[in-house]
């Protein structure tokens, strides 16, 4: 576990002085309630503080960004910026699931790619950064991290309404999402989803849920829409 910590920290550009802390970020309530641990050595409770790093920090970002934009829009946008899709998002980037300390059945049963499992752990290092390092290192972690390539990152996870708005906007015909297939175990599914545009498919996806594989077909489709200029 120890190498494992060690590349997760390369891969973020920052070490930390007391690993114990980036190892409790990694530790799930699965994890623990299989080794009979007590509760408050999971990540939950450095997922509260990075929850409220991540809002403080998110929230200077977008006031200073978007000086004339009124409350309302302000809430609305730093919502989207990190809501679990969008931090799962995140977490894939830096492959935090493979990282995670998890219990059996939730690793069986695909907890690695779950978003909500990763989003959690997103904000437990966001939490264990800043008591390691200060506001400072966790803001820069933010910044480097969630608060970087935001339109791409609202293209993908907003992806079903993006798509649905150009369709409406290009095409006479409707979006429709068929389902193509599904493999492995019952708790271990993968979904297979394409897009068709009347009767042309413009993009497939695949995700643990079908609609994960929406997402992500819906994503692509986007790509491929707009290397036709149509946006």
């Amino acid at each position: 576990m120890d190498n494992m910590l060690k590349e997760l920290q390369d891969r973020i550009g920052y070490h930390f002085h007391d690993d114990k802390l980036l190892k409790k970020a990694m530790v799930h309530s699965s994890y623990a309630n299989e080794k009979h641990l007590p509760k408050y050595e999971c990540n939950e409770r450095l997922e509260f503080l990075g929850d409220a790093v991540l809002e403080l920090i998110s929230s200077e970002f977008l006031f200073s960004l978007h000086k004339t934009m009124p409350e309302g829009q302000l809430t609305k946008t730093r919502a989207s910026m990190v809501c679990e899709p969008a931090l799962a998002f995140c977490a894939r980037d830096i492959e935090l699931g493979k990282y995670l300390l998890l219990g059996k059945g939730e690793d069986a049963t695909g907890g690695r790619k779950r978003e909500s499992v990763t989003s959690d752990a997103m904000e437990a290092l966001i939490g264990a950064i800043y008591l390691d390092g200060g506001f400072a290192n966790a803001k820069e972690f933010i910044e480097r991290f969630i608060l970087k390539d935001l339109e791409n990152k609202k293209l993908f996870y907003d992806s079903k309404t993006i798509l649905q708005e150009i369709v409406q906007s290009n095409f006479k015909e409707p979006v429709s999402y068929e389902l193509l297939g599904e493999k492995g175990p019952d708790h271990n599914k993968v979904f297979e989803v394409a897009v068709q545009i009347g009767d042309d498919r413009y993009g497939v996806g695949s995700g643990r849920t079908k609609k994960a594989a929406e997402q992500e077909a819906a994503y692509q489709s986007i790509l491929a829409l707009r290397k036709k200029n149509i946006e």
